[in-house]
C-alpha cells in the first residue's frame, strides 16, 4: 500500500455483520425499556389496585352515591 491511497472498502459480510451489532443492540434495549416498565409502572399499579380493594367496601360507596342523589333510579 502505497501512502496516499485508501485501504479496499469491506464489500462481503458488511450488511451482516452490521445487523448483528444492530440486533442485539435493540434487544438489550428492548429487553430494558420491558423490565423497567414491569417494575416501574405495571408492579405499582398492581399494589396499588391490590392495596384499594383490600379495605374497600363497595356497600358503603353505594350508599354515599345514593344518599348525594347520583342515581336515578334508586329514589
Amino acid at each position: 500500500m502505497s501512502p496516499g491511497t485508501l485501504p479496499e472498502p469491506q464489500i462481503c459480510g458488511l450488511l451482516a455483520k452490521r445487523l448483528r451489532f444492530h440486533i442485539v443492540g435493540a434487544i438489550i434495549v428492548a429487553l430494558g425499556v420491558a423490565a423497567s416498565y414491569k417494575f416501574g409502572v405495571a408492579e405499582p399499579r398492581k399494589k396499588a389496585y391490590a392495596d384499594f380493594y383490600r379495605n374497600h367496601d363497595s356497600m358503603k360507596d353505594f350508599e354515599e352515591m345514593r344518599k348525594a342523589d347520583i342515581f336515578q333510579s334508586t329514589k
